[in-house]
């Protein structure tokens, strides 16, 4: 047993988060050898409450792609417009006046570097930006031929590719929800809740009911934020628990989806935004050592979520944390958070 980490300080770490706007937390920490196994929580958040995990669905989509590619089904480098109709592809990416739309290829939405512009964060042709306006409340539908229609009018940020260049953008990954279908044959919701039944997730579902009030509230800053109408559009916003969340992880680094020998394949790392960088479907967290001198902080890999949610691995330490801070204001509490906890860890 960890003698740096007990259920006393993972609780202690856990009740530290409760603080300004952040009303409630879950942090599960799991061992390779199951020699740790600690979850929990604090706040307005049980051990067995589902919460949205945001950005996290992006490992899920990524977790599907690739077993098609283990498949042989589909080839990361194949064009997207194998899959999809000239109609929507056509003026989807053109930057300085070229079009780019026939060259963009699955690796490239996989790994944030299409050169897309993102239709939630990046500014609309009317100047609006869709995630202040969610953020405040304001909810609305963003079904997949919205998502088309509003790119094409948007700037794109650079070619397909472009060596060294990538941008987060969630336009990419509800482009894999119409290659998914395309290959499976079957809406991306519904090979979503296939892939729970297989890893018995039995408290994670997509959310597709805009009366469901089963989770806990998103909060961003002290308001509660009620967005029904946009969560059932996308067809894969998840609410999971942390739980299920660590079952879905371990799965993954484990190769219940892509052969664990050639998870290497993905770790070809672009920088996104500070701290993050991002491969081929997996996004990686790692602070400089000139930041963390004494005690630096390992590299993790996996997700994160925009409301603080997590789902990471720590090579280095071999161990696995899931888990929330629900608050989509402040998500870098979660981080701080969990970086005691591997402090912790490491005492032993």
């Amino acid at each position: 047993m960890n003698a740096g980490l007990d259920q006393s300080t993972l609780d202690h770490i856990v009740q530290a988060t409760i603080k300004r706007n952040i009303f409630g937390a879950v942090i599960y920490i799991s061992s390779e050898d199951n020699s740790i196994d600690l979850i929990s929580a604090s706040g307005n958040i049980t051990l067995e409450d589902p919460y949205y995990i945001a950005s996290i669905n992006k490992l899920f989509l990524s977790s599907i792609v690739l077993r098609l590619y283990a498949e042989d089904l589909i080839h990361i480098n194949h064009k997207i417009s194998d899959f999809i109709s000239e109609e929507l592809i056509s003026e989807l990416h053109v930057h300085n006046g070229q079009e780019y739309s026939n060259d963009l290829t699955i690796a490239h939405l996989l790994s944030h570097t299409s050169g897309l512009p993102c239709y939630l964060t990046d500014k609309l042709a009317d100047g609006r930006k869709v995630m202040v306006e969610l953020e405040a409340g304001i909810d609305q539908p963003w079904p997949i031929d919205k998502v088309f229609q509003s790119v094409k009018r948007m700037k794109t940020h650079f070619p397909p590719g472009k060596n060294g260049k990538a941008k987060y953008s969630d336009t990419n990954f509800q482009i894999l929800n119409l290659i998914i279908e395309a290959v499976t044959g079957m809406p991306v919701k519904i090979v979503l809740k296939n892939l729970f039944k297989e890893l018995n997730l039995h408290k994670t579902y997509v959310f597709e009911n805009p009366l469901d009030d089963n989770f806990i509230p998103i909060f961003y800053k002290s308001k509660q934020i009620k967005i029904p109408q946009f969560l059932c559009s996308t067809q894969n916003d998840i609410i999971s628990t942390a739980k299920d969340q660590m079952i879905f992880l371990k799965a993954f680094f484990n190769g219940f989806f892509f052969p664990r020998e050639r998870l290497h394949e993905m770790e070809k790392w672009n920088n996104v935004f500070y701290p993050f960088k991002y491969g081929i479907g997996i996004q990686k967290f790692s602070l400089p050592r000139i930041l963390s001198p004494f005690q630096p902080v390992p590299e993790m890999i996996g997700h994160s979520g925009s409301v603080g949610s997590l789902a990471f691995y720590v090579p280095e330490m071999e161990v696995y944390i899931t888990g929330t801070t629900n608050q989509q204001a402040q998500p870098n509490i979660a981080f701080q958070a969990i970086i005691k906890l591997l402090t912790e860890f490491r005492k032993r």
